[in-house]
């Protein structure tokens, strides 16, 4: 027992005060269950003697049996607690419960004698040496009978032993304790109350042996009582008249009633034998009971008509002898073996979807020869369809329409007509009827969409079928036929006929003309599907048809401009570095989607290992690093591919300067342009020899003679005029142009009688036009470029367009066109004019030249002076 320390202080304080004042001895009262290294006492004070003296006498316990209990500390001379102490397992029942050793010292020889008393510690409860007793008493047993119960046992001694017992329920019995010689007490159990085995069989007790100690503590015994039964009830009915009803002609077994009787008993007193006390003459041979479970079974044939009840006594006994009875009263009920018939007076095969509700479809006549309930008929028929049956008089119906009809949602109705008396069990009969309902025109024809979208691909073959367009008409026969028919509409103003038409039995539109996906992309119209009812219904649909692109159109290339009378060419600086943009081929297609997706390759170059062209952008640039053992002249062919299926190209030529100055760039490309047109003027010639070998020759002087002369003041009226010049300037790295101005220059082979005009600067890029008025020239932006003169003799510039994109073009400011002119004459920095004349025996070059890019054009030129026009 685990007590608190204040309380064992209080227990060894009153232990001191008892000691025995004899000499050489000492008495301590602990109670058991202390924890180990609890304090028993204090030796050295208590017997006077010095700590320092149990040193050096080697002070020790002597015992033959208790030194497992206690221990003896030298160093600060007190008894301690070795090992818990059970009272129970050290004294039992002993009172009182002591230990007794002795102190010895050495050096003098001493000992002294230590009593130590365990007090008992309430910590056993009762208990019993069963969980539970079993009695069996009979239900007959007097009051006052005594049954003797097991003792509990309780290790704890005194007032902390076994003190009462107590016993629940006391319904029935009581506890009694007897007191015995030897001090112990017999535990009785009394019946108080008689026991019935009918209201309670089986009984549970509990006994409760309770201590003394504080707290108290109990211990219990369930004692489990059967009582046994004795033949004191009788069986009883549970109803002293039965009732019960049986049908005629009811099969032979068929169960009339089941009458119960019970009894209180148990066992052979309680089982329960049927049977027939009596029966009346006309009931005698027609019924049996079963002798257990009181089933009544019919045994023969019973009539209606011979006898209407029957009267049966049953008698219940149990093995005992105790009887009791009860008397079944058996009623015969009538059957309904009568079905009703059924008799069509008058009926209508078919009826029109149109027809109104109440319209009479047949006409019923109802018969039942049973009587009473049993002859009351009701007719119905099925359920969910539009007809009702109304009785006009007394068995008469009539089946009549109770909604519209619609053939469409059916076609045919089973009407079922049930008769059914009131019987019980109804006996009915039924009759099917076929209607059909003749179709009316009320549906228009409705297509399988609401819109159609159909693709064809362009260049298509006319008459080719385009898709089908699909109408059902819900009516039935000729009012379900449809037929289709395009309508009158137009497209781009032209008719829609002249673009599709449409069968009118199966719906199939075809295609009259071929499409191009260039010229029209889709187009709509409508067709319409009437019925073959009279009046005729219709309905329309619009259909909408997409022209899907094929790849019929090459790519076309924008820039670089491919002419016959010129020569571009661009110019790549010998410092260029590796990635260095030489120029950019821009290409279109009129196509769409993929098949308009371009791609740009090499085919052939003068030099493969110098440039490549973008596979995506088009851009021609450097692979390598531009040495001085290039060419100068490099000619490239690019081929523009599209991503149609299969696809289709264009092929561009790209001419490309390596060079570092334009002197360089003219001597070779001098050559080239001399030997071309060299060729071209001596194809001319040979033409127009063919031409004039039937006129004299005095006629050949004449004319040629003449046109000398008139290209010579052609080219006096081109140096008087203000044909504007119109650059263009291609994209740089950014992509982004900006404003610039352009300049006309008039120059003859004496440049001091040069001329310029000037105009505003532009917001956006310009072109330069060349001599025919077909392609683009890129330049750049600054002024203070590389001019190249142009000199041309060639009066047809006028004639050509030059001066049909300068419309658009506005005049700079006086103060700013004053400055230019200034410039141009010498009057300031006269950088902007390049004062050179390019003189060939029998043509000059034209070049324009802007930024790294020039155009080189061959022209006639008179060998001595002339006049030509510069573009800058």
């Amino acid at each position: 027992l685990d007590l608190p320390q204040t309380h064992w202080q209080v227990l060894l304080f009153f232990s001191v005060l008892s000691l025995s004042s004899v000499l050489g001895q000492v008495s301590y009262s602990i109670p058991e269950e202390m924890p180990r290294g609890s304090l028993v006492g204090n030796m050295a004070r208590d017997f006077g003697l010095d700590v320092k003296r149990l040193k050096s006498g080697k002070a020790r316990i002597f015992t033959r049996d208790s030194d497992e209990y206690i221990e003896l500390n030298n160093e600060r001379g007190v008894l301690l607690i070795k090992n818990r102490i059970n009272r129970e397992d050290l004294c039992g029942q002993t009172t009182p419960c002591a230990l007794h050793f002795q102190i010895i010292l050495e050096n003098p020889m001493e000992f002294y004698s230590v009593t130590i008393e365990i007090t008992d510690v309430n910590d056993n409860p009762p208990s019993f040496e069963k969980n539970n007793v079993i009695f069996k008493i009979s239900e007959s047993a007097v009051s006052g009978a005594k049954f003797i119960l097991d003792r509990a046992v309780d290790p704890d001694v005194g007032s902390n032993g076994l003190q009462t017992y107590k016993l629940e329920p006391t319904d029935n019995f009581v506890v009694k304790l007897h007191d015995q010689a030897d001090g112990t007490k017999n535990v009785e159990m009394v019946l108080e109350k008689p026991l019935d085995r009918e209201k309670n069989e089986h009984l549970s007790l509990i006994l409760t042996a309770v201590d003394g100690g504080e707290p108290q503590m109990t211990g219990t015994m369930q004692i489990l009582i059967t009582v046994l039964d004795v033949n004191d009830n009788a069986p009883v009915f549970t109803q002293p008249i039965y009732k019960a009803s049986i049908n005629e002609n009811a099969p032979v077994g068929t169960v009339v009633a089941t009458v119960t009787a019970t009894d209180e008993d148990h066992g052979s007193n309680g089982r329960i034998t049927y049977s027939i006390s009596s029966v009346l003459d006309n009931a005698r041979g027609l019924f049996e009971v079963n002798d257990e479970s009181g089933e009544i079974r019919l045994k023969g044939n019973v009539d209606y008509e011979k006898a209407r009840t029957f009267q049966i006594n049953i008698r219940a006994s149990d093995d005992g002898g105790l009887v009791d009875s009860c008397k079944l009263m058996i009623d015969v009920i009538d059957m309904n073996d009568n079905k009703p018939d059924i008799h069509i007076m008058s009926k209508s095969n078919v009826i029109s979807e149109d027809a109104k509700p109440g319209t009479v479809v047949t006409m019923i006549n109802i018969e039942d020869a049973d009587s009473g309930e049993n002859g009351k008929v009701q007719c119905t028929i099925n359920n969910n369809i539009p007809f009702v049956m109304k009785s006009t008089t007394n068995n008469f119906y009539s089946l009549m329409t109770d909604s519209g009809l619609d053939r469409e949602t059916a076609s045919q109705y089973n009407i079922t007509v049930t008769c059914s008396d009131e019987g019980v069990p109804s006996l009915s009969s039924s009759v099917t009827l076929t209607l059909q309902i003749s179709d009316v025109n009320d549906n228009t024809p409705v297509f399988e969409r609401s819109s159609y979208e159909a693709y064809i691909v362009e260049n298509n073959t006319p008459g080719l079928s385009i898709f089908t367009v699909k109408a059902r008409d819900a009516d039935w026969n000729q009012n379900a036929r449809v037929s289709y028919i395009l309508e009158d509409s137009s497209v781009n103003g032209v008719p829609v006929s002249s673009y599709v038409s449409v069968s009118a039995d199966s719906g199939v539109i075809h295609a009259v003309r071929s499409f191009d996906y260039e010229q029209i992309k889709d187009f709509q119209f409508r067709v319409k599907a009437q019925d073959g009812g009279s009046p005729p219904l219709s309905s329309n649909v619009s259909v909408k048809i997409m022209i899907q692109d094929q790849n019929d159109n090459p790519p076309q290339v924008l820039y670089p401009v491919q002419t016959g009378g010129s020569l571009v060419a661009e110019m790549v600086p010998r410092s260029a570095d590796v990635g260095y943009l030489v120029t950019k081929v821009v290409a279109v297609d009129v196509d769409s989607g993929q098949n308009a997706w371009l791609s740009y390759k090499l085919q052939k170059a003068t030099d493969r290992a110098l440039f490549e062209v973008g596979l995506q952008n088009g851009e021609i640039r450097t692979i390598r690093q531009v040495t001085d053992k290039d060419a100068v002249k490099q000619r490239l062919t690019v081929i523009v591919e599209d991503n149609g299926q299969p696809s289709r190209s264009a092929t561009v030529i790209v001419n490309v300067a390596v060079a570092d100055s334009f002197p360089e760039v003219l001597s070779e490309f001098t050559d080239f342009t001399h030997d071309k047109e060299y060729n071209d003027n001596l194809t001319f010639y040979l033409v127009l020899a063919l031409a004039v070998v039937s006129f004299l020759f005095i006629t050949c002087l004449v004319v040629i003679i003449s046109v000398k002369i008139y290209r010579w003041r052609q080219s006096r009226v081109l140096y008087h005029s203000n044909l504007p010049v119109i650059p263009y300037y291609p994209p740089r790295a950014t992509g982004t142009l900006k404003p610039a101005f352009s300049y006309e220059v008039y120059g003859t082979t004496d440049s001091r009688k040069s001329d310029m005009k000037c105009s505003r600067p532009f917001s956006q890029s310009t072109l330069s036009v060349d001599h025919s008025a077909t392609r683009t020239v890129p330049r750049h932006k600054t002024e203070s470029e590389n001019i190249l003169t142009e000199v041309r003799s060639d009066s047809s510039l006028e004639k050509e367009g030059v001066t049909s994109g300068a419309g658009e073009i506005e005049k700079e400011g006086e103060k700013q066109c004053d400055e230019r002119k200034r410039e141009a004459a010498g009057e300031g920095k006269r950088h902007v004019v390049n004062r050179h004349s390019i003189h060939h025996p029998c043509a000059a070059l034209v070049l324009v030249m802007h930024g790294s890019h020039f155009d080189v054009q061959p022209s006639l030129c008179v060998q001595k002076g002339g006049s030509g026009k510069i573009y800058m």
